[in-house]
């Protein structure tokens, strides 16, 4: 699926006129719009990984809330009053 913008000189062009005719072309074939989109796009990952996930955050905070319990780990503790 690659698109190719190819140009050829004419008969007294200049560089800068083939250059600006190159970027037209480009431009007009809408690949650095896809360029563009494809950079950040960001892969949605499936629903069993996901919840293996969330699973492994609930199991850690559980643990963490009974180290609290216990006394062998400190609350965590905020340095201010949250801001909104």
């Amino acid at each position: 699926m690659s698109t190719q913008a190819e140009v050829t000189k004419n008969e007294q062009e200049n560089d800068v006129n083939l250059i600006r005719r190159f970027q037209k072309r480009v431009q007009g074939a809408g690949i650095i719009q896809r360029m563009r989109s494809n950079r950040y796009h960001i892969r949605i990952k499936s629903g069993n990984v996901r919840r293996k996930q969330t699973l492994k955050v609930i199991k850690r905070r559980a643990e963490v809330q009974e180290l609290i319990k216990l006394g062998k780990m400190e609350p965590r503790t905020t340095r201010g009053p949250r801001r909104r």
